[in-house]
């Protein structure tokens, strides 16, 4: 690293981290604004609302912006370095047009290691303290649909499925439980129940008017009991719908739950997928908008700096589309989840590479 390159990244750094607090401050002040009515009702000072809310709130803004704070950065500093002809100097000196790039594959990847580490670990732990502010005191209203279901379908273990009738999470009880265990396509034990309930002194389920099927090659054993409990493969947390559970588990949370719920035969796991290869995907997503951005702002235009962040917004806003768009397909469709995540980057590797070639050098 030579004094072009630290004077380079010094004013990239100072501009992103300025951009970052600036973006920041006016998320908050337009969050406030929004839920001012529900702040009030919950009678917390301003001091609780920050270290209950704003406190998961913060990250979970940087965590969503951080590569548009970045592309910003990129284009105004490299586009205040234009209009001074400082790169035309620079250039002229005999820099070649790769060396000159360096800093910014440095700052690239600074940044996109710094939120490939934050979004494994810290921004999901600021995204349970927001949900959990937000199931209770901003979806308090919404509290009896997100705890009940009709119907579960799920496969405690590699042979046995079971069914439950009615759940209420905040109860932790169902209205009805049924449970199959197969072995050679034949069902060789079932075991129905009238009611089920979670014993919290023995830690496992507790049946009401069980009735237990066992068939062997001397035919049907049944047994009926009052009360039977019983150990499945499942906690009242793996039960409980929750909007926010991709959003705040870490990465190695998030890897365990899919697979656990991939060897229960659970359906519809693309929306857990793809947030786990977008956290992969996201921090390259950064180093490529960063050669991106000194690429096209490297350029002297009589646009200025206001031309060259016109087109870095545009082309963020459709990298921000294209991210969607393969995330709605995925989760909505059968659309690989891998290729949801990293589609978007294949895309603008090659938009990168263009614009290299064809970039005055």
């Amino acid at each position: 690293m030579k004094k072009l390159d630290w004077y380079i990244l010094k004013k990239i750094l100072v501009t992103f981290f300025f951009c970052m607090i600036l973006f920041t401050l006016i998320a908050v002040a337009v969050d406030s604004s929004e839920h001012t009515e529900n702040f009030v009702k919950s009678g917390l000072s301003t001091r609780q609302i920050f270290l209950q809310y704003y406190l998961g709130f913060i990250p979970y803004i940087w965590g969503l912006l951080f590569p548009l704070f970045v592309f910003i950065a990129v284009i105004y500093t490299t586009s205040r370095l234009a209009m001074r002809s400082e790169i035309i100097a620079i250039i002229a000196g005999g820099t070649s047009y790769m060396r000159f790039l360096r800093p910014y594959v440095f700052g690239g990847l600074i940044l996109a290691s710094l939120l490939y580490i934050a979004s494994r670990d810290f921004i999901p732990k600021g995204n349970e303290i927001r949900s959990n502010f937000h199931v209770k005191y901003f979806d308090r209203q919404d509290l009896g649909q997100q705890g009940y279901k009709d119907t579960y379908y799920r496969r405690s273990d590699s042979n046995s499925y079971i069914g439950i009738k009615y759940y209420d999470s905040i109860m932790k009880s169902a209205g009805g439980f049924f449970l199959h265990r197969t072995k050679d396509n034949q069902v060789i034990y079932n075991l129905r129940a009238d009611a089920m309930k979670w014993d919290t002194a023995k830690m496992n389920w507790q049946l009401t008017n069980a009735v237990e099927r066992k068939v062997g090659a001397k035919g049907e054993l049944v047994n009926t009991y009052a009360s039977y409990n019983i150990d499945l493969n499942l906690k009242p947390n793996d039960l409980k719908y929750d909007y926010y559970l991709k959003d705040k588990l870490t990465t190695d949370q998030l890897k365990y739950i899919i697979h656990m719920e991939e060897l229960r035969g659970t359906e519809g796991l693309n929306t857990l997928k793809v947030e786990r290869y977008r956290r992969s995907a996201t921090p390259v997503s950064v180093f490529l908008l960063t050669i991106i951005g000194a690429i096209i702002a490297s350029r002297k235009t009589r646009g200025g700096s206001g031309l060259h962040i016109a087109i870095g917004l545009i082309i963020a806003a459709i990298f921000i589309l294209a991210n969607k768009f393969s995330s709605t397909f995925s989760v909505k469709g059968d659309f690989h989840p891998l290729l949801a995540a990293w589609v978007p980057n294949l895309f603008f590797t090659i938009v990168c590479w263009w614009l290299f070639r064809k970039a005055p050098k």
